[in-house]
Formats: C-alpha cells, sequence, structure tokens
C-alpha cells in the first residue's frame, strides 16, 4: 500500500502534510519500538538564530539555562506568558555558529515573531528556515548504533521545593548530544526517542536511501511518544497550561537562573509542590467505540465532572487504545473515569 498523508484523513490536523503510515502503522510502530525506523517529520518548523549574542540572548527569554550549552550540544526550553503559562515549546541545537530551534507545525511564524520583538539592540537575526531546512527522526534502538559519537540524554534531577540557591548546576537541565552530518550539512541530536537528523531539504531522499531504514509513519512516532508520555504543545496543553503540570520542568526548565518571563509563577508553583493539574497516562477500553477521542475532549468522572481534558489518543501496538490527558491534580489514581463514550484507567506505573 502506498504512503497515506494525514491530511487525507483529517484535514485540519497541525499533522497534515506528514504521512501518517505505510499501510501497516502497528507493523511500523514495532519497527521503532524494537530496531529502527525512519520518520518523515518534516513538516515541523525550523527557526534558526545566528549571531553573536544568540545564547545569552535566548537564555534571558527562555526557561532554560541555554548560556552554557555549549557547541554540539541540545536541549530543550519554553517561551511563557508574563503568568507562566506555556506558549512556545522549542527542540534546541548548537553548531557553534546558529542555535536552531525546531517547533511544532505551525509555531514557527509565531515564535519568530517574539523572539523579533525581543530583539532590542541584540546582535542576532533568527528567521524561519522551515522551507530550507528538514527535521527527519530515526527512532529504535538500532539508531544508537547509526549513531554511535552520540551520548544518550543527560538530564539533571528536579530539585525539591525551597532548594538552596546554587545547588542547580550551572548547565541546560537536559543536555542532547549533537554532531555534524558533513555528508549532507545539517546535524544529528539524540533526544528521548531516538535521534533527530536536522538536512536540507533537497537532501531528504538522498538520505533515507542513504540510511536504508524502513519507513514509519507519524502515526507510529506519535504512539511512542504518547507511551513514552512525551507532551506535544496544542495537544497535552492549553492556554493556562503551566511547565509543572505537563513534566516540562526537568527537560526544559532551569529552577535557578535569571529572571524571565513567567519565572514568579515557575517558582512559586514549585516552591508549594502542587501544580493544579498533572499529566497521565489513561487506558481507554477501546469497546465501546472504535473512534479515538480527538484532542481537547473531556475527561470526566462517571457521575459527568469535567476533571480535564484528553491530548494524543493513540492505538498502540502492545497497550492497546491508549492517551495522554491533563487532569485535576485531586484525582486519585483510582478513580473511574470516561473520555467521551470510553471508560478511562490511568496508568499508575
Amino acid at each position: 500500500m502506498s504512503a497515506v498523508t494525514v491530511g487525507e484523513l483529517d484535514p485540519a490536523s497541525p499533522d497534515a502534510a506528514a504521512i501518517a503510515h505505510y499501510g501497516d502503522p502497528l507493523r511500523e510502530q514495532r519497527t521503532l519500538a524494537t530496531v529502527a525506523g525512519l520518520v518523515d517529520r518534516s513538516h515541523r518548523g525550523v527557526v534558526a538564530v545566528p549571531g553573536a549574542d544568540r545564547l545569552t540572548w535566548l537564555h534571558s527569554i527562555t526557561t532554560q539555562q541555554l548560556a552554557a550549552l555549549g557547541i554540539w550540544q541540545g536541549t530543550e526550553t519554553l517561551v511563557l506568558s508574563p503568568h507562566g503559562h506555556v506558549e512556545h515549546h522549542a527542540m534546541v541545537a548548537e553548531d557553534g555558529e546558529t542555535t536552531w530551534l525546531d517547533v511544532d507545525p505551525g509555531a514557527a511564524p509565531g515564535l519568530l515573531d517574539f523572539l523579533n520583538r525581543m530583539r532590542f539592540l541584540m546582535r542576532v537575526e533568527p528567521s524561519d528556515v522551515s522551507d530550507e531546512w528538514a527535521l527527519l527522526s530515526v527512532v529504535g534502538p538500532r539508531s544508537v548504533e547509526l549513531f554511535g559519537d552520540l551520548a544518550p540524554p543527560d538530564v539533571l534531577d528536579v530539585p525539591g521545593a525551597k532548594f538552596a540557591t546554587g545547588s542547580v548546576p550551572h548547565r541546560p537541565t537536559v543536555v542532547y548530544s549533537v554532531q555534524p552530518l558533513d555528508r549532507w550539512g545539517g546535524w544529528a541530536r539524540r533526544d528521548r526517542l531516538g535521534v533527530d537528523l536536522l538536512v536540507p531539504r533537497s537532501s531528504v531522499a538522498s538520505v533515507a536511501e542513504s540510511l536504508d531504514l524502513p519507513l514509519a509513519g507519524i502515526w507510529a512516532y506519535e504512539a511512542l511518544r504518547v507511551a513514552a508520555r512525551i507532551p506535544r504543545l496544542g495537544y497535552e496543553t492549553d492556554h493556562r497550561t503551566l511547565p509543572a503540570e505537563v513534566d516540562w520542568l526537568a527537560p526544559a526548565v532551569h529552577l535557578d537562573k535569571g529572571c524571565y518571563r513567567g519565572q514568579e509563577t515557575v517558582a512559586r508553583v514549585h516552591n508549594l509542590g502542587r501544580p493544579p493539574r498533572r499529566l497521565v497516562l489513561l487506558h481507554l477500553d477501546g469497546v465501546t467505540t472504535d473512534e479515538l477521542p480527538s484532542p481537547g475532549t473531556a475527561v470526566s468522572t462517571v457521575d459527568g465532572r469535567t476533571v480535564g481534558f484528553a491530548g494524543t489518543a493513540v492505538r498502540h501496538y502492545e497497550l492497546g487504545t491508549i492517551a495522554l490527558a491533563v487532569v485535576k491534580r485531586s484525582v486519585a489514581d483510582d478513580a473511574e473515569l470516561r473520555v467521551g463514550p470510553s471508560a478511562a484507567a490511568i496508568d499508575h506505573a
């Protein structure tokens, strides 16, 4: 069977330009989980930030400790509203001349607008280069063999509430190893699911041919992301999401750095130790309906009280029908829940 795009099945999806699957989504998932496969994620946005002040400038306006980001290192960062709500999430890579920010589909223009408004007299030249550069992902255990020089992600523990100033190391909270792709240009960056490749769009076919890996669609990638409980902007977030609610503190927020927009809220919520909501993995019964709930579908108790919303729902090759959801912190782990017509239970693992 030929490739099927997301747009053929859901024209309104942010992933409409991506390949949903190549005929067998569950087999593609298994390939990514047990061996390795190549996922074309070139519908993501890419913002390039060259300039002498790029790292100290980005450090001052986002949540991550970017001033200490080294050459051929990557990380994650957030842009928050003045009230501490998540506005942008970016994966980061630094090559010594340019800091690269890759973001969810459609998010690059908004992020670029924010960056341009914050430039003032800084020596930086941010630009949207999504039309020139494409992101591909090699996912699976064998990805480590293919890119053996890339070290595993190095993640700091989140400090406890009211930690001592200076006790958090002066470095990004997660460091992803990055290496240049001399053959095509661009770079490879190891992350939590595998290795991301940023290559010129003109080289995508050549890269795929050279790697000679099975192709997998975005559905397979999303299934593994959901199982790994990795949130995605616009799916597991809404207009009032705080970083601590969706487990973005560890990979994207340095809790002991200089002032940035929204920092007061981040500090207050962390010191209190109880963000209003939390990210959970739900198991859906998959019997009442064969339709997956769309992002934003209400999560409710059996008596009809709304306690949160579902994010990404997928059919996983081992776990069955699962979904990420953001629910009130007061919801018990053993609560009987519903997502649309489906019964749902929180995964305790």
